[in-house]
């Protein structure tokens, strides 16, 4: 391979990677000082931290463009479609991979907690009084709709906004489809934000440097504290998860060679979710990677923005492991009959983890609602210190498996040989 072709290839990963690294032993060198006065944390030096903004900027970027690129890749996809049927095939052959993806990770991480608890010493913990939780009747409400229009276009309502462009783009299918101004216009307007998407991302590497450097700087001496042992299972097993699973989900989506493929690609969603800890601000990367790998843009248009907020393998996983660890601090015995109820409860309430960085305390509210109800004001901020975390390499399995997900809806719509076909295109084309 030629320098110029390598750089061309590898050089703008190798500045994200140089920005991740470089923001590790800024933070690590440079940590913040805080000190308890009174009960109350007091920083006493910001270190490192001062740079968060220089992230933020980045992150507050992508969220900005993310918002209308769900809406209008998802309604021009379905709008644009000749068939509506193949839009519903789509849709449907996708939560089921989601869903079966999901109950994989959870059952694997328990296995490895049941192997290796992630609590070896007694606590003595008080409990305390709770306040008023959702019912689950108002949990599906505020998870698919919203009272008012405008609430929609907002980065904290991503689920409806999906429901709301799934529903445009059939009306749209019923309208006259391809043949309207309107879907027309909601193509056009999709290529000039992937466009846009590309300007974004030329700042990712300073964006990475701030994060990073913000991350180790505040959340260090928590890394070698007491939740040491259960960050240390998660993220072996989150990397394990990607580089054993992940190869098997490409191998059955596009055949001979896919996984190969898969790895070429995957760094740039995995890097990118891993440094903003958001599922939604990683959607017009996953988009791009994707086009780049030769799925079609229909599938991967219904398949990624429904994956930033219904794909939650890295946050399955993670509340197996606050439940296991919830457990182990109250002594209790995480049996086979409760692992069954928390390997159902990982897989739906990952979904309630909406993606947006933290996933907002939801799939935390959820877990301990149903396994901790008396000791809730103890159980509920712990699962958070722990999601807080682990957020990174959550966020990293469940965004880069939006990518390979794709892999395998593709198989289902477009044939077992989607990617022979590409790649035999590719060759024909360098040919000439």
């Amino acid at each position: 391979m030629k320098k110029g072709s390598f750089w061309k290839n590898y050089g703008f990963l190798i500045l994200m990677l140089t920005g991740i690294v470089a923001g590790c032993v800024v933070g690590a060198i440079w940590p913040a000082v805080m000190e308890v006065v009174d009960g109350e944390t007091i920083i006493v030096d910001k270190g490192a931290t001062v740079l968060e903004p220089l992230g933020t900027v980045f992150l507050n970027l992508m969220f900005c463009i993310a918002v209308p690129t769900v809406f209008c890749s998802i309604s021009s996809s379905i709008a644009n479609m000749q068939s509506a049927r193949r839009a519903g095939k789509i849709m449907g052959v996708t939560i089921a991979t989601f869903l079966v993806t999901a109950a994989i990770a959870a059952v694997i991480m328990y296995v490895t907690v049941r192997l290796i608890p992630p609590v070896v010493g007694d606590y003595a913990l008080v409990e305390g009084e709770v306040g008023g939780t959702l019912g689950v009747a108002d949990m599906i409400v505020n998870f698919f709709t919203k009272p008012d229009f405008t609430e929609l276009f907002s980065r904290r309502a991503i689920l409806p906004l999906i429901v709301a462009a799934i529903l445009f783009g059939f009306g749209i299918q019923m309208a006259g489809g391809p043949e309207t101004k309107t879907a027309k216009i909601l193509e056009d307007l999709t290529n000039c934000i992937m466009k846009t998407v590309k300007l974004i991302t030329y700042y990712a590497p300073i964006g990475f440097f701030g994060f990073f450097a913000y991350l180790v700087a505040t959340y260090g001496p928590e890394l070698i504290g007491d939740y040491s042992r259960t960050l240390i299972i998660y993220y072996l097993m989150s990397f394990a998860y990607m580089f054993i699973f992940f190869p098997i989900y490409a191998r059955f989506g596009g055949g001979k060679g896919a996984a190969k493929v898969m790895f070429s690609k995957l760094f740039r969603p995995a890097a990118v979710s891993f440094g903003t800890c958001s599922s939604v601000a990683t959607i017009p990367t996953n988009m791009e990677v994707a086009e780049e790998t030769g799925i079609h843009k229909d599938v991967t248009d219904i398949v990624l923005p429904l994956g930033a907020t219904m794909h939650m393998d890295g946050s399955s996983m993670s509340a197996i492991v606050k439940v296991a660890f919830l457990f182990g601090i109250f002594g209790m015995d995480f049996s086979t009959g409760k692992a069954l109820i928390a390997i159902i409860v990982a897989v739906f309430s990952s979904v309630a983890m909406s993606g947006i960085p933290g996933g907002g305390g939801t799939g935390e509210l959820v877990i301990c609602t149903i396994f901790f109800p008396d000791q809730l004001a103890v159980a509920y901020p712990i699962a958070l210190a722990i999601g807080n975390l682990i957020d990174s390499p959550a966020t990293m399995v469940n965004s880069a498996g939006d990518y390979v997900v794709s892999f395998i809806v593709a198989r289902f719509v477009d044939g077992k040989d989607w990617l022979q076909k590409h790649l035999a295109a590719q060759t024909d084309s360098a040919a000439e």
